[in-house]
């Protein structure tokens, strides 16, 4: 961050207005992951469709996740046609990375190894998740496409058309998921209608990017980064993003053998579609502190800003878990009431979680606006040893306990971990 004092200083109200819709984003992106868990919750054979699904989109996340960077990329690197055309490059290449390796698993016998062997689900569920990932082999280039104009309206200060786009996803959701069930009555009627929502929001926000952002016409030589010089950058931040997603493959791995597998899968899937919704907007903070944080006096108003959007979720987090659950999880959600009744401890635990993957994100922030993005995969890293350890751990020692409670408790220690270690490597690597 610049230090100087010329710059008038950030208000609450100015981040608000630029971090809401942001918010608004990720709530309608959780909305849609939780509507087609409401449909799969109506299907002949829903645990077995809910736990699908839900496996499925850990090992879809565990490949795809680098491409869900594009935005942070863009916003941190893009600042003219010559580095707009280096980011296009960059997300090709990471998208036909993805594309192969989803394939890979959903028809050849990588998947059973991976499903089966390593993950330790059982034959069905693993079946069910090779056929929604034969229909997602596409996907990655929409979402890293996606990725991209996202960081271009966002540079350009135009939140709200993110949020719109999203939107209009939502609506087209429910249309796909109407017309899906002609040909589908299991986990692919959520990948089929998944795929279809996300062109159409690939395809407005490429128009939004084309007709809204704005890159200055001459940028100065230092700003404009050649492609090779994008890929180093871009390619830590993948590898860090793509390494976080180990975290709920880890996790599942070691839940999957527990007594109560099958219903701690499924309510994993459930719980962390709604921590999508209730603490995914705290990794917004990385686009706040790239785009508006310019001084020190900034990141303080911003600190306060992140406080109080913590305890927001921590108190609606606690709403849906206990007044709210059966208006959610039954009327709406459609859960069955061993379903409804077996999560509402360990979401009442996730209370917390927003506070810490909100600080996490903020030292992600700080490490990718000063081009230390190394520090990021190590950080990630530590992350995965630590849950690999329990892993390890879990095949010695036979475990007899809710399958769900150790999820979450996995979920919010390894969080801590990592924030601990990019504190600590704060204080060595000054602003640049």
């Amino acid at each position: 961050m610049n230090n100087s004092t010329t710059k008038p200083t950030i208000t609450l109200t100015e981040i608000s207005i630029f971090f809401l819709p942001l918010l608004l984003n990720i709530q309608l992106m959780s909305v849609s992951h939780s509507i087609i868990n409401a449909a799969l919750a109506r299907v002949d054979d829903y645990v077995i469709a809910l736990a699908s699904f839900s496996v499925a989109m850990v090992v879809h996340l565990l490949f795809a996740s680098p491409s869900y960077q594009n935005h942070t990329i863009t916003i941190a690197i893009v600042r003219g046609k010559r580095s707009l055309f280096g980011m296009t490059i960059c997300v090709l290449l990471i998208a036909s990375y993805v594309s192969i390796m989803l394939n890979l698993i959903a028809y050849t016998f990588i998947g059973d190894i991976l499903l089966q062997t390593i993950l330790g689900v059982s034959e069905p569920v693993a079946k069910g998740a090779q056929r929604v990932l034969m229909l997602l082999g596409l996907l990655p280039f929409f979402t890293g496409f996606r990725g991209l104009f996202q960081g271009l309206v966002i540079k350009a200060r135009r939140t709200n058309l993110v949020s719109i786009a999203t939107a209009v996803r939502i609506i087209a959701l429910l249309g796909w998921l109407y017309v899906g069930q002609r040909w589908f009555n299991g986990p692919e009627l959520g990948a089929f209608a998944l795929l279809m929502c996300i062109v159409i929001e690939t395809s407005l926000m490429g128009f939004f990017a084309w007709r809204f952002h704005i890159l200055p016409s001459t940028p100065s030589r230092d700003d404009e980064k050649t492609t090779s010089e994008i890929l180093r950058f871009a390619l830590p931040v993948a590898f860090s993003s793509g390494l976080q997603q180990t975290i709920p493959v880890v996790i599942n791995a070691i839940i999957s053998r527990l007594p109560d597998a099958n219903l701690a899968l499924a309510s994993f899937g459930v719980i962390r579609a709604l921590l999508f919704m209730l603490a995914g907007p705290m990794r917004n903070m990385q686009q706040v502190y790239l785009t508006l944080i310019d001084t020190a006096e900034d990141y303080r108003v911003l600190l306060r800003f992140f406080i109080w959007t913590s305890v927001c979720m921590a108190i609606l987090t606690l709403t849906i878990a206990i007044p709210g659950n059966q208006l959610v999880f039954e009327r709406i959600f459609g859960l069955a009431d061993e379903l409804r009744h077996y999560i509402v401890l360990p979401l009442c635990l996730c209370a917390i979680y927003p506070l810490f993957y909100g600080a996490t994100n903020l030292l992600r922030a700080y490490f990718t606006a000063n081009h230390y993005t190394m520090i990021l995969g190590q950080a990630t890293l530590v992350k995965f040893s630590y849950l690999l350890i329990c892993w390890l751990i879990s095949l010695i020692i036979p475990l007899q306990i809710s399958g769900i409670i150790l999820a979450i408790f996995l979920l919010i220690s390894s969080e801590i971990a990592e924030g601990c270690y990019l504190r600590a490597k704060r204080f060595k690597y000054p602003p640049r």
